[in-house]
């Protein structure tokens, strides 16, 4: 008895790539989108003019750019398989490409949101003064996890205000630190110094006194989230793109952003131009909402 091609497709799949049920029945859906889009033509006989009508019209009906992409990856394995094992002619669907992907925009807290966090952390403990000195940190200047769990104390000017930072690719920027991130810091130092284990160079260390994992310091976010009672989802990035996105509203300075962000490329910070800008301005003291300094007296 002759296999149908799609029946034949199945076999290579279950037997010759041993795929998963999973990946198997994805495939099948794929190619009955394929089988439903050419309708009663035969399906070794479609040509890139009609791969490309199929996917206009996927695009047409609301089908997401990654899963018209999937399916041109489906549709292509499928045609090498046919070709190979049943002499079709070449693949339709080969060098199609799929409509271009939305960016996917940083998610971003309010500058409310951040306050309702920051401001309500605890510092009345060791552990809670650090994290409130992390995640301040992490709003304050942008950093990654990783730069927050890699930061050393040598990397430290608490008297200028700035950090040095290491982020991808090994690359090292100087950062700002805004006053009440500093202020936080110098706290923490105090209660480190009795955490620490002897020769430790990192700024934050656990209750073993040695350095956090990323996983560590992600762990410490989400219990605050629960404590704190906040349902908005949070993850230490996300204070890296409310810093980026508040100081953008503030001073429509991409250049300064890609900087401070360390980012290798312009076209990176572009992502968060979403927004819509406020009044332009000049100073990372004058406008990070963190970092404005109170007038003497106030």
């Amino acid at each position: 008895m002759t296999l149908s091609p799609f029946a034949h497709f199945d076999r290579y799949l279950a037997g010759e790539k041993q795929a998963s049920e999973h990946t198997r029945r994805a495939y099948g859906d794929d190619l009955a989108r394929l089988a439903a889009l050419a309708k009663d033509r035969d399906l070794a006989t479609l040509q890139p003019t009609d791969i490309r009508g199929f996917v206009r019209q996927l695009a047409a009906q609301g089908l997401s750019a990654a899963s018209i992409a999937r399916a041109l990856s489906a549709w292509r394995t499928f045609y090498r398989i046919m070709k190979r094992d049943l002499g079709w002619g070449a693949s339709p669907a080969t060098g199609i490409r799929p409509p271009k992907r939305a960016p996917r925009l940083p998610a971003a807290m309010t500058v409310d949101a951040v306050a309702g966090l920051l401001d309500n952390l605890p510092d009345d403990t060791p552990l809670a003064c650090r994290d409130k000195a992390m995640f301040e940190l992490a709003y304050s200047s942008g950093l990654r996890v990783s730069e927050l769990a890699g930061l050393p104390l040598a990397a430290l000017d608490l008297e200028h205000g700035l950090a040095r930072v290491t982020g991808k690719g090994n690359k090292t920027r100087v950062v700002p630190l805004g006053r009440v991130a500093a202020e936080a810091i110098r706290r923490w130092l105090l209660q480190r110094a009795r955490l620490a284990q002897p020769g430790e160079t990192h700024v934050f260390v656990g209750k073993t006194g040695r350095g956090l994992t990323t996983r560590a310091i992600e762990a410490r976010l989400a219990t605050w989230r629960q404590r704190l009672g906040i349902a908005e989802r949070l993850y230490p990035h996300k204070l890296r793109h409310s810093c980026a996105t508040h100081l953008l509203q503030s001073t429509h300075d991409l250049r300064a952003v890609q900087e401070l962000l360390g980012h290798a490329h312009l076209a990176t910070t572009q992502v968060y131009t979403h927004l819509d800008y406020q009044a332009l301005a000049q100073a990372y003291d004058q406008f990070h909402p963190r970092a404005k300094r109170q007038e003497d007296g106030k």
